[in-house]
């Protein structure tokens, strides 16, 4: 479900996630202040020209009159730097295997490095545009840390529950497995403001990159621990 919302700065059109009801943030054009309505309450309406005087037939305004959005288009630039540093972060771990598998410290640093752009790339690759505040900047890059701390710390308790944990049965990972992914789920849902559903699947995300960097270093797959 999203709620209408008229920008009244400049006058702009677009809707936002209910989860956002009662809630102020900026403008995605002009980054004026504006209050998302409760999702049960009236919307008012504000006329561009004159921020305090309300609109006329602001009814007629919300549901006959289409909604402006900006349609995002592919940039190819962008999307060539993920790929290349995709693969620079593939080449590197198979380079740094030798390494990785002999240091347990080397392991714990190269997860601290490559959390922070992982989690950061999910974000931009999850985030949606009827968000009313899209992060950028000193507050992506702080949540961004936390987020990526978080997540290494989940490897660091994961590495520790494994040698006790698995046996090298299926059933391990149905015991094992929810409750990384749920805390996971609620550390996104905390620093990007995500619904659950969607936290998860950062996670997962996270998760899925993490696992194949680690075989392509030679460190074994997850599912062959305790075989």
């Amino acid at each position: 479900m999203s709620i209408p919302v008229i920008c009244p700065g400049c006058g702009a059109r677009f809707r936002v996630s209910d989860r956002f009801a009662g809630q102020s943030g900026g403008c995605p054009k002009c980054k004026t202040t504006i209050r998302v309505p409760p999702k049960r309450g009236n919307v008012k309406v504000h006329d561009p020209q004159h921020p305090g005087r309300a609109a006329q037939k602001p009814q007629a305004d919300l549901t006959l009159r289409p909604i402006s959005r900006v349609n995002v288009r592919f940039a190819l630039a962008p999307a060539l730097g993920m790929v290349a540093a995709t693969l620079t972060a593939f080449v590197a771990a198979w380079l740094a295997g030798p390494s990785l598998r002999e240091y347990w410290l080397a392991r714990a640093g190269a997860v601290l490095l490559i959390s922070p752009p992982l989690a950061m790339a999910g974000y931009l690759l999850l985030h949606s545009d009827e968000d009313i505040v899209i992060l950028s900047g000193r507050p992506l890059a702080i949540r961004t840390a936390i987020c990526s701390a978080s997540y290494a710390a989940l490897w660091a308790v994961f590495g520790h529950v494994s040698t006790s944990a698995f046996t090298g049965e299926i059933w391990n990972w149905f015991v094992v497995a929810p409750p990384f992914v749920i805390t996971g789920g609620l550390v996104a849902l905390a620093c990007y403001d995500f619904d659950f559903g969607t936290g998860c699947l950062h996670y997962s995300f996270y998760l899925l990159v993490t696992i194949l960097l680690r075989g392509c270093a030679g460190l074994g797959w997850l599912w062959q621990l305790g075989q």
